[in-house]
């Protein structure tokens, strides 16, 4: 039993070395959000709508993703050339998580749509700066 126990904290150990720090955040200095969240995805809600998933490593970089101006309805709109009005931008603090809905440009399944799941819709989001 004594040397199981010395095995996991072992373990324990090498995963917190392995484990990235959490990042430093000044208000001033520019953070891309790929720095700070723990996952960007995206996925059909549906034949007709897309989401966006932002979930966050700790409620710093929540907060500083919703303060930000880069994750307004208007800009992911420009991004994603969709009208403002049709963007949603929610942030869901118990999950430190922000979800994006839009609607499709292409009816999932429908000629045309070369990502039926919506999976590969994430992309500009990888470069956006807080």
């Amino acid at each position: 039993a004594a040397n199981r126990n010395r095995i996991t904290a072992n373990a324990r150990i090498a995963f917190r070395q392995l484990s990235p720090p959490a990042p430093f955040i000044e208000s001033t200095m520019a953070v891309k959000l790929v720095d700070i969240a723990r996952v960007i995805r995206s996925k059909n809600a549906g034949p007709t709508t897309l989401t966006l998933d932002l979930l966050f490593n700790d409620e710093a970089g929540f907060k500083l993703a919703c303060a930000s101006k880069s994750l307004t309805p208007a800009v992911i709109a420009k991004m994603y050339s969709q009208p403002v009005d049709k963007v949603e931008v929610l942030p869901y603090p118990p999950a430190l998580a922000i979800k994006i809905v839009m609607p499709r440009r292409i009816v999932s399944g429908d000629p045309g749509d070369s990502d039926v799941y919506g999976a590969q819709q994430h992309g500009p989001m990888l470069g956006v700066v807080l």
